[in-house]
């Protein structure tokens, strides 16, 4: 359940039943967390930016907006919250542009231990200027740049993590010796972007390690998600897309000595539940028709330029000069001009897209539960349109469907991350060497 702020719909915050501050207040962040333990999601998730990375385009859009601007650091928010949960993971994005590998891997570690074994990081390069400028840069990193760095500052982390094996601290005070000098290990590293010494000093995670989320849909995201990641939020709006990301990501896992089901891979869904067809489609009705048309003109904004100036009501003109990108141009005039769109129908059209499922629990259940068994994902990651009401109607409504189906937990399989995803726990590189010398 991704629980980023209030929701995943850009009129959210106008929504009567969504506290328009909840973004700030630690209570509405409680709330949403206990709903998703009690319908047994895997973990909630926080996408988070370091950066307000919405554009005022056009101007006095971002005022009305309420989306991605004022919220709580997630890897301050995650540790209050892990002693109000039991089994539920808890997982946010850092990005490797703008940390260092040490400062990841301490604060991951410490939280993995604060929750007795429920963290995950989502390993993000970051994309956008805004970020940059916040961080003593001009622009951001190109893109090559940015996954060269990736890919090391993941490694290092790994390695960082390993520092002490499982049985390093004896804390034996009949001998007076603290911890095993053998079992505690110096990485050492020295790359192109990094130099660490190490140890790391945090010991100890239940896990082993927290748990490696990505979301790269590009080649050299792919690449590092087959490598390195344990699970990947992937991006479609329909199963044929899916299927193609999902044969292909696992397909690269051999290359790195990798099992198909080492990795889980996970599309996001907007749903909107109701008891009846109807009441889901009048539920997102509402949302659309909160939608500010500032806002709604922001959607289209990169694809057709500034269209303030123009009939809501009327047909969508030719792309202005202020059109940022072409590809996306082309394939929403395509839309309008298929449907006749107006201004205002397209930009609801645009703000419900993607892969959305509206209905009631068994018609959401049903669209669930074909992407599963097409072989489009191992799961989802829930994208509520508006917090709470859409974290918990899911909870109340389709996670009972899934269960009498089969196709979901009735009880946590244990207290770890890894254990309720079924990922195995990884063996500390440095015992796994000496176990190996010591078979030959």
């Amino acid at each position: 359940m991704s629980m980023r702020g209030i929701g995943y719909h850009p009129a959210a915050w106008m929504h009567p039943d969504v506290p328009a501050d909840g973004t700030l207040r630690f209570e509405h962040y409680v709330r949403n967390a206990q709903a998703a333990e009690r319908g047994k999601f895997d973990m909630i998730f926080f996408a988070d930016g370091i950066g307000i990375r919405e554009k005022d385009e056009p101007r006095g859009s971002l005022a009305r907006s309420g989306y991605e601007l004022v919220e709580m650091e997630p890897l301050t928010l995650l540790p209050a919250l892990a002693p109000l949960t039991r089994n539920i993971g808890l997982v946010t994005t850092a990005s490797t542009t703008y940390n260092e590998p040490y400062h990841i891997a301490r604060k991951f570690a410490t939280l993995d231990l604060i929750s007795g074994g429920r963290a995950g990081w989502n390993i993000v390069t970051s994309w956008s200027d805004a970020e940059a400028q916040n961080f003593s840069r001009a622009k951001h990193l190109d893109y090559d740049t940015r996954y060269e760095r990736a890919a090391e500052f993941v490694e290092v982390v790994k390695g960082l993590w390993d520092s002490w094996e499982d049985d390093a601290l004896l804390y034996d005070r009949a001998s007076g010796v603290f911890y095993d000098e053998s079992r505690m290990h110096l990485l050492n590293h020295q790359g192109k972007h990094f130099q660490v010494k190490g140890p790391l000093n945090v010991a100890g995670m239940p896990q082993g390690r927290p748990v490696l989320f990505q979301a790269g849909a590009a080649g050299q995201g792919r690449d590092i998600a087959a490598a390195t990641a344990d699970v990947v939020y992937s991006a479609a709006a329909d199963i044929a897309i899916a299927k193609t990301y999902y044969d292909d990501v696992k397909a690269r896992m051999a290359a790195h000595g990798r099992e198909p089901h080492q990795l889980k891979i996970m599309p996001g869904v907007r749903t909107v539940v109701g008891r009846t067809r109807a009441e889901a489609q009048a539920k997102l009705d509402q949302l659309q028709d909160l939608l500010d048309p500032m806002v709604g003109l922001a959607r289209v904004y990169a694809a057709l330029g500034d269209l303030s100036g123009h009939d809501l009501d009327g047909p969508v003109p030719e792309p202005t000069r202020d059109a940022q990108i072409r590809s996306s141009t082309e394939s929403v005039m395509r839309l309008a001009r298929a449907e006749n769109l107006t201004i205002r129908q397209l930009y609801k059209r645009i703000t419900a897209g993607g892969f959305c499922l509206v209905g009631t629990a068994a018609d959401i259940a049903d669209g669930l539960q074909e992407w599963f068994e097409a072989g489009a994902c191992d799961g989802f990651n829930i994208l509520p349109t508006h917090l709470p009401a859409g974290c918990e109607e899911f909870v109340e409504y389709v996670t009972p469907e899934l269960q009498r189906r089969g196709l979901f937990r009735r009880e946590y399989e244990g207290p770890t991350l890894r254990e309720n995803l079924g990922l195995e726990r990884p063996v500390n590189r440095y015992t796994s060497l000496r176990l190996r010398a010591a078979a030959e």
